[in-house]
């Protein structure tokens, strides 16, 4: 379970945020919802250990991780820009968090062949990334973020940028995916529809984040 408790942050100036609290069940996908400025996605880099909070403290399955680095914390995010590596294929993008990992060869290619048939790209593992479409792009940025097993995945508007037919397609398929997965995530999204699609529960940032 992750749990947020009393989170503050202000970057020396006006709060970012204000005592946020955020409970996510194993399993559970939530949503945050909010205006820019909201402080959707500083609160995303807290739970990942990008951010310190002023005060307040991030829990993961009763650890207290505030000040866990944030290779330790077993938290995968991604981005709203896949950031792949141009200079690698598919499947050593999909594998490089295992390799990090120090994981034998025979388990990474076993994993990365797993993902690309979750997220729907078998067989694209010797491509390269710069000849992918944008929305292959976004599931091999989703198969590596999941290739570490991590505890929670934090997705910071992760199909922005799709036109609305690709993007409405992928949420279906980011929504099975995750179910399929049994990842236990938090979705940053400015897009409702896209919300009541992929999580299980959407909560407001700036209103009861309890």
């Amino acid at each position: 379970m992750l749990d947020v408790r009393d989170v503050s942050l202000s970057f020396g100036g006006p709060p970012v945020l204000q005592r946020a609290a955020l409970q996510v069940p194993t399993g559970d996908v939530v949503a945050l919802l909010g205006p820019s400025g909201a402080g959707k996605s500083s609160l995303l880099r807290v739970i990942a250990g990008l951010l310190v909070p002023d005060s307040g403290s991030v829990w993961l399955d009763g650890s207290d991780v505030t000040h866990v680095p944030p290779h330790q914390r077993r938290i995968g995010l991604m981005f709203q820009n896949e950031q792949l590596f141009p200079h690698l294929d598919v499947a050593a993008n999909i594998g490089f968090g295992l390799r990090m990992q120090r994981t034998d060869r025979a388990t990474i290619a076993s994993t990365v062949e797993e993902l690309l048939a979750v997220v729907g790209l078998h067989g694209f593992g010797p491509r390269r990334v710069t000849h992918l479409s944008g929305g292959e792009a976004k599931r091999v940025a989703l198969a590596r973020a999941l290739a570490p097993r991590p505890a929670v995945l934090l997705l910071d508007e992760p199909l922005t940028g799709l036109d609305r037919e690709l993007h409405d397609r992928l949420a279906l398929d980011l929504a099975g995916i995750l179910r399929a997965t049994a990842t236990t995530a938090v979705l940053v999204t400015h897009d409702h529809d896209e919300a009541a699609t992929i999580a299980d529960r959407t909560v407001v940032l700036g209103a009861d984040m309890t």
